[in-house]
């Protein structure tokens, strides 16, 4: 058989691997409840200073 020939097997194959799909599985988002923190110990304009010291670089 040439390559891309129709082959009514594989079709039939597919057709019912297809059909077979597990409805049931739970697929919802879970709910996040609580907080999330993140102390870098920097403050935001150090942290500024940083970037625009990076930024810089990158454009020489």
């Amino acid at each position: 058989m040439s390559m891309g020939a129709y082959d009514e097997t594989e079709h039939e194959r597919r057709e019912q691997k297809t059909g077979q799909i597990d409805i049931e599985f739970d697929d919802r988002r879970t709910d996040f409840h609580g907080s999330v923190e993140f102390d870098s110990g920097e403050s935001a304009e150090a942290l500024l200073d940083q970037f625009r010291r990076i930024k810089s670089d990158r454009a020489e």
